[in-house]
């Protein structure tokens, strides 16, 4: 028989083959080398402390290759205050880096809540053929309705 975790993550898999989400899979592949090999006893407990800051640091060298390619330079960011638009997305970036913060918090403070957005997002990518953008933004997202709703209350 199979251990919970096992289980749970070939489930997550076979969810990621149908929604074609390839980002998914690959981290359950990866989680479930690490479970079945001696390496998970000191991975795991390393990227639980440390992998949100890990997977930021990655996403925030992507974003900034074009600045360091010489695609975007001081020009390109002086024409790009000109139109509204660019304001709309300084606006959304400074939106999506807060969600993203109380996400955190969420994640650190409630850490069961990340099953529900695994399934959040998989159920979008594979209903409403959405795009899997992570769940430090679903949590950040969640971490505002429930402190509205706690205001609410």
């Amino acid at each position: 028989m199979f251990a919970q975790p096992i289980l749970f993550l070939l489930i997550l898999f076979i969810i990621g083959l149908v929604a074609r989400n390839s980002s998914l899979m690959i981290a359950i592949a990866i989680l479930f080398f690490l479970r079945i090999t001696p390496l998970g006893e000191s991975v795991f407990p390393y990227l639980k402390k440390n992998g949100i800051n890990l997977g930021v640091t990655i996403i925030t060298v992507t974003v900034l290759i074009p600045i360091a390619t010489g695609e975007i330079g001081f020009k390109q960011l002086l024409d790009a205050t000109r139109s509204y638009t660019a304001w709309v997305a300084i606006g959304s970036g400074i939106l999506v880096a807060l969600l993203a913060k109380d996400g955190v918090r969420l994640l650190a403070t409630d850490p069961s809540i990340t099953a529900a957005l695994v399934i959040g997002t998989i159920l979008s990518v594979a209903v409403f053929k959405g795009v899997a953008v992570g769940p430090v933004i679903g949590a950040g997202i969640a971490y505002w309705v429930l402190s509205v709703i706690s205001l609410l209350k």
